[in-house]
């Protein structure tokens, strides 16, 4: 094999792999509501944003959206209920996470984490 030919694998082979181990995805979050009434729910990240999702009605779930990595704390506030659950998680890359929201007494949340 010529040395040309030698550099010019050496060069796709190289590419080959670049692009094989480098591609993450952002972590992603949808809502769950088991409730027999609406909910509305807040992910807060650390760094102060939010995103409010509202009106999620009974055993409906939205379409994932795509989150901030770390730490993020989600907040229910659900039609005639006087309690506001909460539960945090670390968001990180290449996962799905549903916040579902529990139909408990008291009101719940659970979030379950999933590889993309």
């Amino acid at each position: 094999m010529s040395a040309r030919a030698l550099l010019s694998l050496s060069a796709t082979l190289a590419l080959l792999i670049g692009l094989s181990g480098c591609s993450s995805d952002p972590p992603s979050a949808r809502i769950f509501n088991e409730r027999a009434t609406k909910a509305n729910v807040q992910l807060k990240f650390q760094d102060g944003n939010t995103i409010n999702i509202n009106d999620v009605a009974t055993a409906a779930s939205t379409n994932y959206q795509d989150i901030n990595t770390g730490m993020c704390v989600a907040t229910a506030t659900i039609q005639s209920e006087s309690v506001s659950p909460t539960a945090s998680f670390n968001a990180e890359e290449d996962m799905n996470y549903t916040v579902v929201v529990v139909n408990s007494t008291p009101p719940t949340l659970r979030v379950d984490a999933t590889d993309k």
